[in-house]
This record gives C-alpha cells, sequence and structure tokens, in this order.
C-alpha cells in the first residue's frame, strides 16, 4: 500500500515579490488570476506578462463554460507555463487548461477524451481551503448536464504549489470562513479514510490542530475578521495544504459527495456546501460505528473545543456557527421533492469519494441526512 505521495515542488515565500524573484515570471509565461489579487500584487512589480482575469469569464465556481471562453483567449499567446494565482476555481481551471482541449472541456469530465498534460502549472493559491495545489482534483459544474463532477489524473498535478501568506490578507470574512473550513473538513475526512496512513494521519492532524487552534483564537479575539487573523494568515495556509497533503492520498468521502448535489443546484460556495452537511454526516457515522478510529478524531475535536465527547459534534456546530453561518437547505431553495433525488444522483455519480467514508452509506442513509439538513 503505498502511504504517502506529494507529486508538486512546494515552495514558500513571505512576499508575491519574492516569489517572481525566483521564478522569475515574464516571457513564455501567462498569468490567470483576478483584478483585485493583481491590482495589489502584481502590478506594482512591473511584469511583462500576459494576464486573463478570470471574473470576466463568470464568477462563482468553475463551470465547463467558463474553461472553454477562457482558452479561447489564451490561445491567443504564447506560452509555455501558466502561473494560477488564485482561489480554488483558478486553481481548477488552471488544471483543466494545461492540459489538450480537443473541443470542449466537459469532454475531460465525461470521459470522452483522456487528460494529456500539454503546460507547465505553478499553482499559487490565494485562499487557506482547497489544498489543492498539492492535489490532482479539479471540480466543475457543467450546466448543460445540471451536474457537478471532479476529475483526478496524473496530467491535472501541478509542477509546483507556492504558499504566500501575504495573499490571504484580503479575504473577505466569509471567503475566509468558507475556505478555511473546507480545509478542516479535508483533514477530518481524509483521517477517518481507509485509504489513511500513518503518513496521512500526520498531516491531518496537524491541520486538525493548527486550524481548530486558529478558530479559537479568532473567536477569543471576538470573531471573524481581518484584524483578528492577521497574524495567523501563515498558520492557515500551511495548515491548508497540510490537509490538501492529507486528502490528495487518503481521499475525502462522504461530506463532499453530498455537497456536490445541493452545491451544484444552488450555486452554493464549495466550502459552505461541505459545512452544510459536515456534522450531520458524522452523526450517521457515529450512529453506524460509534467506536474505532473515529473516537480518536471526537478527543482531538473535544479537546480544541474544551468540551466532553459525548456531544462534540452539537458543540462542533455552535463552535464553526461563531465563525460561519449555517443554514438550512431550505433557505438556498431546496425543496422537501428534492431530497430522494439528491441522494440518488450521489450515488449515481459520487461514487470516487464514497469510496473514502469512515463507513458504507446507503442511499436511504444518504436521503436521510438530506432530510435532516432540509
Amino acid at each position: 500500500m503505498q502511504a504517502l505521495r506529494v507529486v508538486p515542488k512546494i515552495f514558500y515565500f513571505d512576499t508575491f515579490k519574492e516569489f517572481h524573484e525566483e521564478f522569475k515570471l515574464g516571457k513564455g509565461d501567462i498569468l490567470v488570476t483576478n483584478e483585485w489579487m493583481y491590482t495589489p500584487y502584481v502590478a506594482p512589480l512591473g511584469i511583462d506578462i500576459p494576464v486573463i482575469y478570470q471574473e470576466k469569464y463568470g464568477m462563482g465556481e468553475p463551470t465547463d463554460e467558463m474553461m472553454d471562453a477562457m482558452k479561447v483567449d489564451m490561445d491567443k499567446y504564447e506560452y509555455d507555463r501558466i502561473i494560477a494565482f488564485g482561489g480554488g476555481t483558478i486553481v481548477d481551471i488552471c488544471k483543466v487548461l494545461s492540459c489538450e482541449i480537443p473541443d470542449k472541456a466537459a469532454d475531460l469530465y465525461t470521459g470522452k477524451v483522456e487528460a494529456k498534460r500539454i503546460k507547465e502549472l505553478v499553482l499559487v493559491p490565494t485562499t487557506c481551503g482547497t489544498g489543492s495545489e498539492v492535489t490532482n482534483v479539479a471540480v466543475a459544474s457543467i450546466p448543460s448536464m445540471d451536474l457537478k463532477k471532479g476529475i483526478a489524473t496524473e496530467e491535472t498535478y501541478a509542477d509546483c504549489a507556492v504558499l504566500i501568506p501575504e495573499s490571504l490578507a484580503g479575504l473577505p470574512d466569509k471567503v475566509f470562513a468558507t475556505s478555511s473550513v473546507d480545509a478542516l473538513i479535508h483533514a477530518v475526512e481524509s483521517f477517518l479514510s481507509p485509504k489513511a496512513s500513518p503518513f496521512t494521519d500526520l498531516f491531518g492532524a496537524k491541520a486538525i490542530e493548527m486550524i481548530m487552534n486558529g478558530y479559537a483564537k479568532i473567536i477569543e479575539r471576538g470573531g471573524n475578521t481581518k484584524e483578528n487573523r492577521a497574524d495567523l494568515l501563515k498558520d492557515f495556509a500551511i495548515a491548508s495544504n497540510y490537509a490538501g497533503i492529507a486528502f490528495g492520498n487518503a481521499g475525502c468521502g462522504a461530506v463532499h459527495a453530498l455537497s456536490y448535489a445541493h452545491g451544484g443546484a444552488f450555486h452554493i460556495p464549495h466550502g459552505e456546501a461541505n459545512f452544510i452537511c459536515f456534522t450531520e454526516v458524522f452523526k450517521m457515522y457515529m450512529r453506524k460505528q460509534p467506536t474505532g478510529k473515529i473516537e480518536v478524531l471526537n478527543k482531538m475535536l473535544a479537546d480544541a473545543m474544551g468540551c466532553d465527547t459525548a456531544n462534540v459534534y452539537d458543540e462542533l456546530d455552535a463552535f464553526l456557527g461563531k465563525i460561519l453561518d449555517k443554514k438550512p437547505l431550505k433557505e438556498y431553495g431546496m425543496t422537501e421533492d428534492q431530497v430522494a433525488p439528491f441522494a440518488k444522483s450521489t450515488v449515481d455519480n459520487q461514487q470516487r469519494l464514497l469510496g473514502n467514508n469512515y463507513v458504507p452509506l446507503t442511499e436511504e442513509e444518504i436521503a436521510e441526512i438530506f432530510q435532516n439538513l432540509y
């Protein structure tokens, strides 16, 4: 059994300027970013590099339509290396656009064509959540098929992953919350995955510790604001990366699997969609298998919050609720009639993730979780 594999080289810089000085950005490169990140961090450096602003092609999470439109404009330039400087949307889009796309990006997700890498890829995340810079997972919505799906192939690994805590300073409060909660869920799900090893546990457990301790400090200081987390950005950037290494090897499970149904249907940010079903999935796990490795996880979480393990998931809801509001799915537009279709869609389309569950969940049990979240 392979215990651990980290494919991209990992770099750390305090500032974008230091990154530029070592990587020598310029001729032969193309930068994919957001204008609000380009202006403070890249523009002052006067780098001669073509820039693609992701927001001009659509907002929110990645879609195959955004990828196709961006590819048309990127093909106007000659470049060998893509620099992806942005959040999960940009990172996942660039994983796909570093590959050859004969017709449409959707063809990679449906399996019509196999991914073939043709460009060098450097991923510089500007959120502290996806950990996608060290994984080969690229998620997208395909509106024409009413489907949200991920691909994971050797061809979608980056060549380099670059951490720059400076770039997290301008995160809106909610984006910080949704992205960091996503990182926590990556660490927790990978810790309980049947594919976990002592090596992934090392990264996952440390990520849990760093994120929970960081949250505790933010809450103690009065809540989730830029000022209250300013000195914690390095910890959250590294913890997100650790969680990415953990789930990139051990995988995520039912929380992520279920989140694709409502996340895709109601365009809910990925971390928020995961947060909605996080504790409900783990309550189901506890009902089915309360002994074993989940006891170790429960103690880690309880110790971080200073509570008893007996009611750890109710306490976790209250604790995380001080960082990010949790709402029932009906407030996003879900109807009770969608419970069964969401459960079926999860089983039909997310076996890649469901195979990493702590314990197997039936379609009926998944429907019960959706019912409880409604």
